[in-house]
């Protein structure tokens, strides 16, 4: 998976971006949000020359197929190559499917999803327990984007001190070759009462998770080393790592960072302007 985001946003593009684990645009066969199943080779082959030749709708100037790999919180071209896939099926040809995306496109896609059940028991989390507004957060410790989102994420909570509360979840790809191991090592320094000192040392020395550096921090936030290298040696939180992925591929999640509000995804910028309407609008509900 790439890591790019070409928007025209700044200062802030880098936090609505996406870390994915696919191949370049031109070539990739697989797409985040993208289902496949039951649709024949042909006429797969057709959608996916189709989407790299057609722009998408949402403004981005990408194609449709760049901008499901490089944007995959963009609503509009995730809906524009399903329905790509839909039309192709149904033997439409690429004018029809392109007047098709035409229409589609005057209804703009919601800056929420409906919501979904996430489970955040045992989970990390910053914020009063009973808050009003949950904010679930699927991450990984490699992802530039998810680095870029901290702060926000922090501000954002400090700006709602009795009403929002931050759940974080595991969420390391594949093309981050030490994602997985950050992770594991995050939990094994919430085993300990210290998740979050560790996650800000994890961030703050982007992109290094190697294990020297990593057993450096757990010292210098006072672990139990001993306990911790055992832990993260072995391996024993791996399957709690794979077990938050699968929930958030059920969930939705194409790339990190991905938020949840109140269980409903969120498919827009994330920075501490774009995020208090609506949790204004949440919290006069």
């Amino acid at each position: 998976m790439t890591s790019v985001r070409i928007r025209n946003i700044a200062p802030f593009f880098l936090l609505g971006a996406i870390c994915l684990a696919q191949g370049t645009w031109e070539t990739a066969t697989e797409l985040p949000g993208v289902d496949w199943h039951g649709i024949s080779p042909a006429h797969k082959q057709a959608v996916l020359k189709f989407i790299r030749a057609e722009k998408c709708m949402c403004g981005c100037n990408m194609k449709m197929a760049e901008c499901r790999m490089k944007d995959p919180t963009c609503s509009y071209s995730r809906k524009e190559v399903n329905l790509a896939i839909k039309s192709f099926d149904e033997g439409k040809n690429a004018d029809a499917v392109r007047a098709e995306i035409k229409k589609q496109a005057a209804t703009p896609p919601p800056v929420l999803d409906d919501p979904v059940k996430i489970s955040i028991a045992g989970d990390p989390y910053q914020g009063p327990e009973n808050a009003k507004i949950t904010i679930v957060e699927f991450s990984d410790f490699q992802c530039p984007f998810c680095s870029e989102a901290v702060a926000q994420a922090k501000a954002i909570v400090k700006n709602f001190p009795k009403d929002v509360k931050l759940v974080f979840k595991q969420f390391p790809l594949d093309s981050h070759a030490q994602a997985e191991f950050g992770a594991e090592a995050a939990l094994a320094a919430q085993a300990q009462g210290k998740f979050w000192e560790m996650h800000d040392k994890l961030y703050a020395g982007f992109p290094d998770l190697s294990r020297r550096t990593v057993l450096r921090y757990a010292k210098e936030i006072g672990l139990d080393v001993n306990r911790f290298t055992a832990e993260v040696d072995s391996r024993k939180y791996k399957a709690r790592v794979m077990a938050e992925e699968q929930e958030g591929e059920v969930a939705g999640v194409g790339g990190t960072p991905t938020f949840y509000i109140n269980g409903k995804k969120y498919n827009g910028l994330f920075d501490v302007a774009s995020i208090t309407p609506l949790l204004k609008k949440e919290l006069s509900r």
